[in-house]
Formats: C-alpha cells, structure tokens, sequence
C-alpha cells in the first residue's frame, strides 16, 4: 500500500474541496494516485448531490453576462439554500462562469425535462429516419439502429440542454458535472433556475440597403 503523506492529502483538499478526512480516506483506497482519488471524491459529490435534492434551494442569485460590446447577453437565476453560500465568492464565481457558458453556448434548455414533448419526438423520428436512410446501416438490426438513434439524440442534448452541455472553459466536463462539483464544496444544493439570452437584432428583419440606389439619391 503507498504511503499517504499529510502534503498529498493538503494537495488534494486544495484541488477539490472536500474534508481532510474524506481526501485521506480517498487517496487510501486510490492507493496513493491523486487522479484516482479525485474521481473517488467526485463519485461521493454526486451521491451527496442526489441526498439533497429534497431540500429547498430559494436563495442565491441573479448573474448577468455581457458579450461582444454588448450584442449578446445573459441573465441566469442560480438557487442556493443559503444567503452565506450566495455571498461566497465560490458560487458568485460558479454563477458568472454559467452566464459566460451560456452566451458561448447558445443553450436552449436547462434540463432534458423541459424539452417540449413533441419537440423531442420531432428530433427522435428525424434521427431514426437518417438513421435509416443510411446506406451504411443497410440490413443492420432494429437494436443497432435504436442505439444510433440514442447517440444523435444524445448530441441533440449536448447541443441544446445547459446541464448537458460540455462546459466552455474545462469540456472534460459538463455543466451538470460542474454544479454537482460546486455542491459537494458548498455542502449546500444548487440549482439552475432559468436563464434568458438576448442577441442583438435577433429575431429582426434585416434592412437589406440598396447603396447604389443611396447614391443615385444622393446625386440626383
């Protein structure tokens, strides 16, 4: 068994935030290997993540995000269960980085549940008759073609649901990945509320301008 020095367990409370205990306890069974270990403690994050959704998460904040000298933004509503936890600098920071992940992102939802019935069965039959339509998919089996199905309409999710949705400034993990992270450091249950992006001119008719016809106007 490697030895676990009071350095590497300093080192790896640094890195994720967990109890000094928990970061001992981890580095043992990960036999001395930090990534290991860290993989150990995210695991734990997420089963204590899933013990606090019951509770009532009616604090936090409203964080707003200006892109491009302001031709795009965000504002997103991100819940906590304390006003201690809101004013922290960690979730302060958590709720700027969603806001920039979602002006960079283009999100449409923030979880697979609210994507609209019908929209989803939309994108299933559109999958399943691309799927079919593929030469290469030629006399394959309904359960291969079902599985190509599901991995499109998984890239659909990546592409449209916040939580889904690689995080901008780390893609190794989700955004979903990145609050239950911030959970299992706050101690507290986090959630994204709702978000609002605004692009400038979108949804506007462009003025197509007929310079020729300006300068003949012009001149005349």
């Amino acid at each position: 068994m490697a030895e676990v020095t009071a350095a590497a367990v300093k080192q790896l409370r640094e890195k994720t935030g967990a109890g000094m205990m928990e970061c001992k306890n981890a580095l043992v069974e990960a036999e001395g290997n930090e990534e290991q270990a860290i993989d150990i403690l995210r695991k734990r994050g997420l089963a204590s993540a899933r013990k606090r959704e019951g509770r009532i998460a009616a604090e936090g904040i409203v964080g707003a995000y200006i892109h491009m000298g302001g031709k795009v933004g965000v504002l997103v509503e991100v819940n906590c269960e304390t006003d201690f936890v809101a004013r922290g600098e960690e979730f302060q920071q958590l709720v700027k980085d969603i806001a920039m992940h979602i002006a960079a992102a283009e999100p449409r939802y923030v979880s697979q549940d609210e994507i609209p019935a019908d929209a989803l069965e939309k994108e299933r039959d559109i999958a399943l008759a691309q799927a079919r339509n593929d030469p290469k998919n030629t006399n394959k089996p309904d359960q291969v073609i079902d599985k190509i199905v599901e991995g499109r309409l998984h890239k659909y999710y990546e592409e449209t649901v916040l939580m889904a949705q690689p995080f901008v400034k780390d893609p190794a993990k989700t955004v979903g990945e990145l609050v239950t992270e911030k959970v299992a450091k706050t101690g507290e249950k986090i959630t994204i509320r709702r978000f609002t992006r605004y692009k400038m001119g979108e949804g506007l008719e462009r003025r197509a301008d007929d310079f020729g016809g300006e300068v003949a106007s012009l001149i005349s």
